[in-house]
């Protein structure tokens, strides 16, 4: 009887301790209390590191005992994505929180690193005050939320006003058609031949930039698409694509662009916001929404005078046709490792850190378009930037990056094929048919289909 009775107490016991266990699991006391955030940073993009050093502050006041460790990454996007899964591999060292690329979101969340955050959304009230576009971008494949939109951009060319006046060139300047940007390029040539007369990002150390702002703000001004939503497959043979990389060997070819080797130089970007655009060095960019951001008094390469020098057209369709323009958007959001071990508290700092002062300090700091509805409206981020209606004003018109499990591996085919004819290594046919097959091989015929 004693025995039975001994028995039953610890079959008690243990069901007791079993639940105690269950209930610490759903509670964030119980997490460690450390929470491990990574990002990125560059020569000319601190913002980032501005938003999490005060999340880290105000979170950190707020629960006593918590500590935030940032895991700052120096390095461009290419760089910054090879460290981040790096990291992602081991336990040991994923990140509870890190700033995720929306492209990299289907194919990181498919390997495992990102935890779905539907059921935790639905319990933050702000989540109602985020757009419709800004919530699907943080979609997996599989339909389940694996980030938090930070904002969103646009694309359009940027163009100095007083070269153009030099060059005799009419402004405001409203471009047309592709034959109106490169004449316009030509022209800057002729008559200023110590300035580059146009940028547009192209070849594989560009990464996805190349891909996104450069190819695809060609590629979606012509009548075809890299992508079909309702067939879900991959476009290959396409008219608009050879005609795509055809303006890109116009550009490096016809030495209407940097050389390759400056073009291919993985400090690009660094020298297009920090030096050729501030020093008048060149003429045309063919680039983002955010580029303000470093000018601004408390951005990395202050420039009092871009809003005169400087001035915007939107990219036009290679034609005319309509709708006249064309842009691409992307962004990137917050997301939760899926090795994270306090996922209670780590999604309690990736709200701290969206919510509405937080992300409209870093929407004004990083000149994103806002995507919570609550900042998008704020006078003081509406009186913020000259530049904001113009780019607020192209998301009409604007597509968005096929962001599907294969896209990292398609935008890379895509870099190679615009190296290839940049630097004269293949003809525009020879590097449309070598992606042809890229793409085949990434996905299988059968994800496939022709233009024709």
């Amino acid at each position: 009887m004693k025995r039975r009775l001994a028995a039953g107490l610890a079959v008690a016991l243990s069901a007791a301790l079993a639940l105690s266990a269950c209930s610490a699991s759903s509670d964030s006391s119980a997490e460690p209390k450390t929470i491990k955030v990574a990002y990125q940073t560059t020569a000319t993009f601190n913002q980032m590191q501005n938003l999490m050093a005060a999340a880290k502050s105000q979170y950190e006041k707020a629960h006593p005992g918590v500590t935030i460790e940032l895991v700052p990454i120096q390095g461009e996007s290419a760089d910054y994505y090879t460290k981040l899964a790096l990291m992602n591999q081991s336990a040991a060292t994923a990140p509870d929180v890190q700033y995720e690329d929306t492209f990299k979101i289907q194919s990181d969340a498919a390997a495992g690193y990102l935890l779905p955050l539907d059921d935790k959304l639905a319990g933050w009230a702000d989540y109602s005050q985020f757009a419709a576009g800004a919530k699907s971008a943080g979609l997996g494949a599989d339909g389940k939320t694996y980030g938090v939109s930070l904002g969103t951009d646009t694309r359009a060319l940027w163009y100095n006003k007083d070269l153009f006046a030099k060059a005799g060139i009419t402004v405001p300047w409203e471009p047309k058609t592709w034959a109106d940007v490169l004449k316009a390029a030509s022209t800057i040539k002729a008559k200023l031949p110590d300035v580059i007369p146009f940028n547009v990002y192209s070849g594989k150390a560009a990464g996805e930039a190349a891909s996104l702002q450069g190819f695809q703000m060609l590629l979606y001004g012509t009548k075809d698409t890299l992508y079909d939503t309702s067939s879900k497959k991959w476009v290959t043979g396409s008219q608009g694509f050879k005609d795509s990389l055809k303006f890109v060997q116009d550009v490096y070819q016809g030495g209407l662009g940097p050389t390759p080797q400056q073009a291919l130089d993985p400090n690009i970007f660094t020298n297009v916001t920090a030096e050729w655009l501030p020093k008048s060095q060149l003429a045309i960019a063919l680039d983002g929404s955010w580029q303000s951001a470093a000018w601004i008094p408390t951005g990395t390469n202050p420039w009092p005078e871009w809003s005169t020098v400087l001035s915007q057209a939107p990219m036009p369709t290679q034609l005319g046709d309509a709708p006249g323009v064309n842009s691409m958007s992307g962004g990137w959001t917050l997301a939760v490792g899926a090795k994270t071990k306090a996922p209670n508290l780590a999604f309690d700092f990736l709200t701290t850190a969206l919510n509405q002062e937080n992300s409209k300090s870093y929407d004004i700091g990083n000149s994103q378009i806002a995507v919570r509805n609550d900042v998008a409206t704020d006078p003081e981020y509406t009186a913020a930037n000259p530049s904001f209606g113009f780019f607020s004003s192209l998301v009409a018109n604007t597509h968005f990056r096929a962001a599907t499990e294969d896209y990292a591996q398609i935008s890379n085919a895509i870099t190679v094929a615009m190296e290839a004819v940049m630097t004269g290594q293949q003809s525009v046919d020879d590097a449309a048919a070598a992606y042809d097959q890229a793409v085949v091989g990434i996905v299988g015929q059968d994800g496939t289909q022709s233009a024709n």
